[in-house]
């Protein structure tokens, strides 16, 4: 494909939290460096059906799991029509996460289904999907791969921190881009709300009425993946380590419960944020997480005076993602490398992913 110096391209983005797929229409331009603007975004609520069968996706047989794998993206290829004509969009490309099924990087497998050619015939533009499998077979976690958007697209920030189903920190150090999975984040929070029946616990208030579970926390702080140096990140399967401490008890009562995790978390994220001798640390703050106000009063509370949590515009704390993943595709059609072997541990950088319909 001809490079070119402006581009605007779809990201797709379904998180493991599962409560919907995020469309970003963005326009990047290449200059001596990126810009970007988010054109026009919607959030599009998975059908009930349709979110119970991606909820309990890796429990299919595989002859269910690929048929879930076109039906996805047939609905996403559908949902892309409806936001392309809705809008009336001149759009290049889409670029599309996909919905995470099994994560275990150490067994070079990384599945995200949703595949490309029915999302392809379905919206009737070109597709590009599959970004971890190539740094996964390189030996890489193939997450995260937000940090190179963060490097190239947000460079003024000194830390990005992503609240999604799982949390992510992403940084400059020693001259490279690092990042990694810190802590689950929505997928536990909204576990124990759901206990409520609540589908997430809204601005954290359930988590503000609960007490500290001070023998829960150590026990959470002392698992074995806070030890693990380097490259490294969280899957749904890794999940069990926590709610086999978190068990149900009457002391375990759902608010209690999320109380603890917000302050667990907040213990596993200050654990790496470190100011930034002779400036203003600014520390940027995405993902749905990120409008759970009582984590946030405590991560602010919990921060070193020299570092300045930056509130960010609703707009980017909802689509940094689908941003960021229409902006891999971006890289992917320049042939241009998407992943960082700093960030992932891969052998080397790498340009992930695959081109439907081009």
């Amino acid at each position: 494909m001809k490079t070119l110096s402006k581009y605007k391209v779809i990201g797709l983005m379904s998180g493991t939290s599962g409560d919907g797929l995020d469309i970003a229409f963005c326009e990047f331009e290449k200059k001596e460096k990126w810009t970007f603007q988010i054109l026009c975004s919607e959030t599009v609520p998975f059908p009930k059906k349709l979110g119970k069968k991606l909820k309990n996706s890796h429990l299919l047989n595989g002859y269910r799991l690929s048929l879930l794998d076109v039906e996805f993206g047939h609905w996403m290829g559908e949902q892309v029509r409806n936001f392309v004509q809705k809008n009336e969009l001149e759009v290049e490309a889409v670029a599309s996460h996909g919905h995470t099924v099994f994560h275990q990087p150490s067994k070079k497998i990384s599945l995200q289904i949703g595949n490309g050619w029915a999302l392809h015939a379905a919206c009737g533009l070109p597709v590009i999907n599959d970004f971890r499998m190539l740094d996964v077979q390189l030996g890489g976690q193939g997450a995260p791969l937000v940090p190179i958007g963060d490097k190239l697209l947000f460079a003024e920030y000194d830390y990005c921190i992503n609240l999604g189903g799982i949390a992510n920190i992403s940084m400059e150090f020693q001259g490279n881009r690092i990042a990694f999975d810190t802590c689950p984040f929505n997928l536990l929070l909204n576990h124990f709300a759901e206990v409520c029946g609540k589908s997430f616990d809204k601005n954290g208030k359930m988590a503000r009425k609960g007490k500290l579970l001070k023998k829960v926390l150590r026990q959470l702080n002392k698992l074995p993946y806070y030890r693990i140096e380097g490259a490294k990140s969280l899957g749904r399967e890794d999940l069990d380590d926590y709610l086999k401490i978190l068990e149900w008890s009457e002391e375990h009562k759902p608010e209690n419960v999320l109380h603890t995790l917000v302050i667990h978390y907040i213990v596993q994220i200050t654990k790496i944020l470190r100011p930034i001798p002779g400036k203003k640390t600014k520390v940027l703050v995405t993902g749905g997480g990120a409008f759970n106000t009582f984590f946030m009063e405590k991560l602010n509370d919990s921060l070193d005076e020299d570092m300045d949590l930056i509130q960010a515009d609703p707009l980017l704390i909802n689509f940094k993602e689908a941003l960021v993943f229409a902006f891999l595709g971006v890289l992917k059609l320049r042939g241009e490398n998407n992943s960082l072997s700093t960030v992932t541990g891969a052998f080397r950088d790498n340009c992930g992913g695959l081109i439907h319909g081009m």
